[in-house]
């Protein structure tokens, strides 16, 4: 995806697991919306800077959510980190974040459901390669990558198809940044990195991207919310979702005003966003029904929480195996017509 801010998205993901650890040392707060009467209290949203959180931002500017008699907070953060603390500590209602992301939070917190499916990656995450013509030729190769899930899970489908793991070639941990500098410097063959920085080294270094996420469902962005939200605000959960999901059909049909909203929140321009959502599928409700929560759907998010949480586990960012059905709560957007 062309990602606004992608490196401050990215780059505290590798301390995330300390976060967690710390963050759920902390009660949640008693006085937040999530323990006082229902219908009174506001939903506290929150999202950080990412493209893919567009339909938020413009069901805030266009007032959808007050169309639907609804009053949401709307928190923003810089980072993901800084949205995980939050949450984890009871601060937030609604959370986007990654799958990676939540199904680390998950871990720590089993009372989190995954509950809407907001985006694929589609294409601008990717794997860089010189001379490589197939999986099979990254055997004995130097990877360079970054520590943190989503890029592990990357990796890991591609090394896959070949029958290898990270054991068959020699890994250099570095940011997503630095690692396509590697590349384009030709002192690594292969590199996991993300948009803007995919192309720019592929042409630099001599290279291709022999892999990405186009067409794929290898790295989502969901919201999340606990049991007792889900169980006591169903009626404020399903108009929450109209709402977003009209934000996200004027940003799919290429509204400029949606755009340009979404734009004004991120601090960049409106075709600036609208140039880098076509490296996101953004999903409404139907798609929801229909790909997300469709185990039949191979496309769905079950095959996406059953690649990444295997991934956290073999890579020892969870301390034991997840199942993937504790992982969401799709009842939600079942009951919705």
């Amino acid at each position: 995806m062309l990602k606004l801010s992608s490196l401050v998205r990215f780059v505290c993901l590798a301390i995330v697991s300390l976060v967690l650890t710390i963050a759920c040392t902390q009660q949640p707060n008693t006085n937040s919306p999530e323990t006082n009467s229902p219908q009174s209290q506001p939903l506290v949203s929150a999202t950080n800077n990412w493209v893919g959180y567009s339909g938020h931002h413009v069901a805030v500017g266009k007032n959808f959510f007050s169309e639907q008699g609804l009053k949401v907070q709307d928190l923003f953060f810089q980072s993901a980190t800084e949205e995980i603390t939050a949450f984890l500590a009871g601060k937030v209602d609604l959370g986007w974040f990654t799958s990676g992301d939540a199904i680390q939070m998950i871990a720590k917190d089993p009372s989190i459901k995954m509950i809407y499916l907001v985006d694929y990656s589609d294409g601008s995450d990717g794997i860089l390669g010189r001379g490589i013509k197939s999986p099979q030729d990254a055997k004995g190769k130097t990877v360079a990558r970054e520590n943190i899930l989503f890029e592990r899970v990357l990796l890991q489908a591609y090394l896959q198809k070949a029958g290898l793991t990270e054991k068959d070639v020699v890994i250099k941990d570095l940011a997503s940044a630095d690692a396509a500098a590697a590349f384009a410097a030709k002192n690594v063959d292969i590199a996991v990195t993300y948009e803007p920085y995919l192309s720019k080294a592929a042409k630099q270094g001599e290279g291709e991207v022999i892999f990405s996420t186009k067409g794929t469902n290898l790295i989502a962005d969901v919201v999340v919310a606990r049991d007792s939200l889900i169980q006591s605000r169903k009626a404020d959960l399903q108009a929450y979702f109209r709402a977003v999901d009209k934000a996200v059909k004027l940003l799919n049909s290429g509204d400029p005003e949606a755009f340009k909203i979404s734009g004004a929140k991120l601090g960049v321009t409106g075709d600036e966003v609208k140039q880098q959502l076509l490296g996101a599928k953004l999903f409404d409700l139907e798609g929801n029904k229909s790909v997300g929560f469709n185990k039949n759907n191979p496309n769905s998010l079950i095959g996406n929480l059953e690649l990444t949480a295997k991934g956290a586990y073999d890579f020892k960012m969870v301390p034991q195996p997840l199942k993937v059905e504790t992982l969401y709560d799709d009842s939600i957007v079942q009951s919705m017509s």
